[in-house]
């Protein structure tokens, strides 16, 4: 039987190989830099031969491995799980189209609940009694919004200064609980014309290229979300981690790579966003913003708490990006229709909503793993939090952020597939 260490290997090269029919497909990469220069562009109908044989060699491998430690379970799992996307994605190069929860069960091993307009109607009926009323008129809710909204955007002279105000606080508070390697580090460059708000190109090296896309306005509370995100404890420590502990500490080759339409994605999209208030409770959120970052915008704070009761709820409807993904992709409805609907329920403008439907039509059910990919994460690590804190006699506040961080550590040093997060 093919040792894992040889499947592992053979993956990377055909991941690498998947990259030549789809540019992007590999978001990472930071093995031996000869191996690029070795990829010969094999014809998709051998690399669906290979990924099915390597799939089955792996399946056969963790059907014969019962004693094995939890670790190497997991390791042989993952694997399986991702070959299994790899074939699915090779197919999908091939001209075979699956409906959208087929599809993100096969690339990310989950499924996002269904949802309809009247679940998200009630969080339209509250929102709208927490906006101000001088912002009523003839206007429709989402217009309400946008003007609401329109005192809290960072003047675009402003955006490098709170930006990276804000990932040095995110980073000096993950650092209080996770270690990191002493070379690790970051640059931020603002971009334009591309169909995400910012984006995380890591190196290898424990080195992140950080972009922000300026073609929309940014509001003040996205800088944390996206320092957070792209940054601390997001998409730099978890790459950073799994670098250091299982490629080149374990030396599990398979690590070295990270295709994005994989199940690894839905847990470095819902860790990223879980690790928002892993990092900052509201409440230390909330006086950072206020006593910080508002006054590096030049922005009145007078209305901060008000702004994050309405932030509450538009986080409630992320879901809506599933819904309208779902029946855009299953042909339920056409492009107008789609942007109609998040106009109206994700509240987005015209353009914005333009912006995010050439997102999903870019990168299809990738958008469970903002949304579920949190929701599971989150899950995951409270109830290991719970079931930690109920084996202890007393524990105090101090003490569960710490359980709640070694616990979350722990998840992107160890990194798990949907399945083994239920």
């Amino acid at each position: 039987m093919m040792p894992v260490d040889d499947l592992a290997l053979a993956y990377v090269q055909l991941t690498l190989n998947i990259n030549e029919h789809h540019d992007g497909y590999v978001d990472a990469f930071y093995g031996p830099k000869e191996w690029l220069s070795n990829i010969q562009k094999w014809p998709l109908e051998v690399l669906a031969q290979e990924a099915d044989t390597l799939y089955q060699k792996v399946t056969a491998l963790e059907q014969s491995r019962h004693s094995l430690a939890p670790e190497a379970k997991c390791r042989i799992h993952s694997l399986k799980c991702h070959l299994f996307a790899a074939k699915t994605f090779i197919a999908q190069l091939q001209g075979h189209t699956l409906s959208f929860d087929e599809e993100s069960c096969a690339l990310y091993d989950a499924i996002s609940p269904h949802h309809s307009e009247p679940d998200f109607d009630t969080l339209l009926a509250e929102l709208d009694a927490v906006l101000p009323t001088e912002h009523n008129g003839q206007q429709n809710l989402n217009q309400r919004l946008t003007a609401y909204r329109s005192q809290f955007i960072i003047p675009k002279e402003h955006i490098a200064t709170v930006f990276n105000t804000a990932i040095n606080k995110a980073r000096a508070l993950t650092l209080q609980h996770i270690p990191l390697p002493e070379n690790e580090n970051f640059d931020v460059e603002l971009v334009t014309d591309q169909v995400w708000s910012a984006y995380n190109w890591f190196k290898g090296d424990s080195y992140s290229l950080i972009e922000v896309n300026t073609d929309f306005p940014i509001y003040i509370d996205r800088a944390v979300d996206l320092a957070c995100h792209e940054g601390y404890p997001g998409h730099h420590v978890f790459n950073s981690l799994i670098e250091q502990n299982l490629y080149k500490k374990n030396g599990w080759v398979e690590y070295c790579i990270y295709p994005l339409f994989s199940p690894l994605s839905l847990l470095a999209e819902g860790s990223a966003n879980y690790g928002i208030e892993v990092v900052f409770s509201q409440a230390t959120r909330m006086a950072f913003e206020q006593d910080v970052l508002f006054p590096l915008a030049g922005l009145d704070a007078s209305e901060v708490p008000r702004y994050y009761r309405i932030l509450a709820i538009l986080q409630k409807l992320s879901y809506v990006d599933n819904m309208v993904a779902r029946r855009y992709l299953d042909g339920e409805i056409d492009a107008e229709q789609a942007i109609s609907l998040l106009m109206k329920y994700a509240l987005t403008d015209e353009k914005k909503s333009t912006q995010r439907l050439k997102f999903i039509e870019q990168n299809r059910s990738y958008v469970i793993n903002y949304n579920l990919g949190q929701d599971m994460t989150k899950a995951y690590v409270e109830r290991i939090v719970q079931q930690q804190i109920k084996a202890l006699d007393s524990v105090s506040a101090t003490q569960v952020t710490a359980i709640r961080w070694a616990i979350f550590a722990d998840l992107l040093r160890n990194p798990r597939c949907a399945s083994l997060l239920k």
